[in-house]
């Protein structure tokens, strides 16, 4: 079974976040919420607080299979200014783990190098911090071991593009189908 981080920095898009964190769930698939603060409670932008399983401090980044990134602001920024969670993305895609982001997150991917000729999306206005990428308007794009999405409009199909890399395209649209998302 696979394991996933979601990254939570205070200011992200809570529902980018807790979607992902839902939906991966009813698909059997163990996620982990870890801020990269250093306290477990982080608070969104639009001041909603919640607690995170685990810290960055304490993470071992081999025990996962893969990251997400969700947007919103100043999470986005937080996460880009952070070099364990640049040095994190990295990692992953080099060894062709999961790397996933959505909204202003992808901006995160461009900081850390590995957009390069790669298909992705973002966020509308967004766009000039994915450096280096082929870009896209598409509400969600998979360029190898890379997902991108466009924002909290896009949540559960982006979940479904992440189900559908881990596990398989049916079981995704059977969690999606669940949600009553037709999509």
């Amino acid at each position: 079974m696979s394991k996933i981080a979601i990254l939570i920095a205070d200011g992200c898009e809570e529902c980018e976040a807790m979607i992902q964190v839902d939906m991966l769930r009813r698909a059997g698939i163990d996620i982990d919420m870890v801020s990269i603060s250093d306290s477990k409670q982080v608070t969104s932008a639009r001041r909603i607080t919640f607690t995170c399983d685990r810290l960055m401090k304490d993470f071992d980044a081999d025990a996962y299979d893969g990251v997400i990134l969700p947007g919103g602001m100043p999470g986005t920024t937080h996460l880009k200014e952070d070099p364990k969670v640049i040095a994190l993305v990295k990692k992953y895609n080099s060894e062709k783990k999961l790397v996933a982001a959505i909204c202003a997150a992808p901006t995160v991917l461009g900081a850390a190098g590995i957009l390069k000729g790669k298909n992705a999306t973002c966020y509308p206005g967004c766009e000039d911090g994915l450096t280096g990428a082929v870009l896209k308007t598409d509400q969600v794009v998979r360029d190898g071991n890379i997902i991108t999405s466009r924002g909290l409009g896009t949540a559960l199909p982006f979940a479904g593009a992440i189900i559908e890399y881990l596990l398989d395209a049916p079981t995704a649209k059977k969690i999606l189908s669940s949600v009553v998302y037709k999509g």
